[in-house]
């Protein structure tokens, strides 16, 4: 038996063991065969993440200096407003430099949404949910979560483009990553780098950083994740929620994002996607907003051709017109935007201040209140944006 022992101490001793399984190597676990049939530049990724973590591990005295900014034109030079990746002045879906967050149950369009930003990203096309999506160069898909799905998906959406351009601008990793995603920070990046992509959607966090409920993997993912983004990287990720929302209703507030605080702590735009699996209609939420709230949407998922489209969205400017002598006011607006009766103090508040951007933009006025009993009212404005009806 000692002999045995000892035989298998000189076997083994030297032998690497696989990060995702604590198996010696070649690990012989299902998802680390899936690896083998990973793309030809699979095998470089690991290189490529040593070089990263090389840098990281640099002497002090080589990266402190470059790290310091002077601080005036850090603050004094940032722009009012984010640079769009996926929006327009104050309606920004995905900003530049921030990651995005898909948030939904099983079946409700996050994949599709997604896939069609990839499109616009490659130049394909212009807008998504009507709001217009800037151009890169090259996208990244980590096709991590049901791969064979997702493929059926992107075809229907991409069935009309040529194969050519897609395979010059288009790389696909399909299966779980090489190392556990939040084990190994410099992992994302070094993938982005070996693909040449200045864009990547994660598909999904949960399948590319295991035991995503545990802050410390939250925190080790949302490292990975803010390294990619210091990389010049634009991050799009699909993500789950927790089974229901507070009392079992439609999950509406960050807290029900599934997972550590730090998937939505960490990321710039959490939007939420509501509904039964299938439905071809769901609801948008705009939970987390680097500018102004988008929505809240109905959307229309055409699954014959992958397009969604927006089905609802209040039109104020419409409903003050309709509203004559009495205009509209912020507890109407938000009944409608929001789909209830009983708007709380918060929808009032976010009604109240898409009322008064149509004001600045010359669409409404606002009349204010007189008394506690006559809340401030909104009307159209004439051509000139000047004149409102009297009262």
């Amino acid at each position: 038996m000692t002999e045995a022992l000892g035989l298998m101490a000189q076997l083994t001793g030297d032998r690497p063991r696989c990060e995702r399984h604590n198996q010696y190597m070649p690990c012989q676990h299902v998802e680390c065969q899936q690896g083998s049939r990973e793309p030809a530049w699979a095998a470089g990724v690991r290189a490529e993440s040593d070089v990263h973590a090389a840098i990281e591990s640099a002497p002090e005295q080589d990266v402190l200096p470059k790290a310091f900014k002077p601080g005036g034109s850090f603050f004094l030079q940032a722009l009012d407003a984010p640079p769009a990746i996926w929006g327009r002045d104050g309606e920004v879906l995905w900003a530049e430099g921030e990651a995005l967050v898909l948030a939904g149950p099983q079946g409700v369009g996050k994949t599709t949404i997604a896939t069609q930003l990839i499109r616009a990203r490659l130049g394909l096309q212009e807008t998504v949910l009507g709001l217009p999506v800037q151009p890169g160069k090259k996208c990244l898909i980590l096709a991590m979560d049901r791969p064979a799905q997702f493929r059926r998906a992107g075809r229907r959406i991409f069935g009309a483009d040529d194969e050519d351009y897609l395979n010059e601008h288009l790389v696909v990793w399909e299966g779980p990553p090489p190392y556990d995603l939040a084990k190994r920070t410099d992992i994302l990046a070094a993938m982005c780098d070996k693909a040449g992509a200045d864009t990547v959607l994660v598909d999904s966090i949960k399948d590319g950083a295991l035991g995503i409920s545990s802050d410390e993997v939250g925190a080790g993912y949302n490292r990975a994740r803010q390294k990619a983004l210091a990389e010049g990287v634009q991050v799009l990720e699909n993500h789950h929620v927790k089974k229901a929302g507070a009392n079992g209703g439609e999950p509406n507030t960050l807290a029900d994002v599934y997972g550590s605080v730090w998937i939505t702590a960490g990321a710039g735009s959490v939007i939420m996607l509501w509904g039964e699996a299938g439905d071809p209609v769901v609801t948008f939420r705009h939970l987390k907003q680097p500018m102004d709230e988008v929505g809240p949407l109905q959307l229309i998922h055409e699954h014959q051709s992958g397009i969604t489209t927006v089905r609802h969205s209040a039109d104020l400017v419409d409903m003050a017109r309709i509203g004559g002598v009495h205009g509209l006011t912020a507890a109407a607006a938000a009944e409608a935007m929001f789909e209830t009766k009983k708007p709380t103090p918060a929808q009032r508040e976010k009604a109240r201040r898409k009322l008064d951007k149509l004001v600045s933009q010359r669409l409404l006025i606002k009349v204010g209140s007189t008394t506690p009993s006559d809340p401030a009212r909104w009307y159209p404005a004439a051509p000139d944006g000047t004149h409102g009806p009297s009262r």
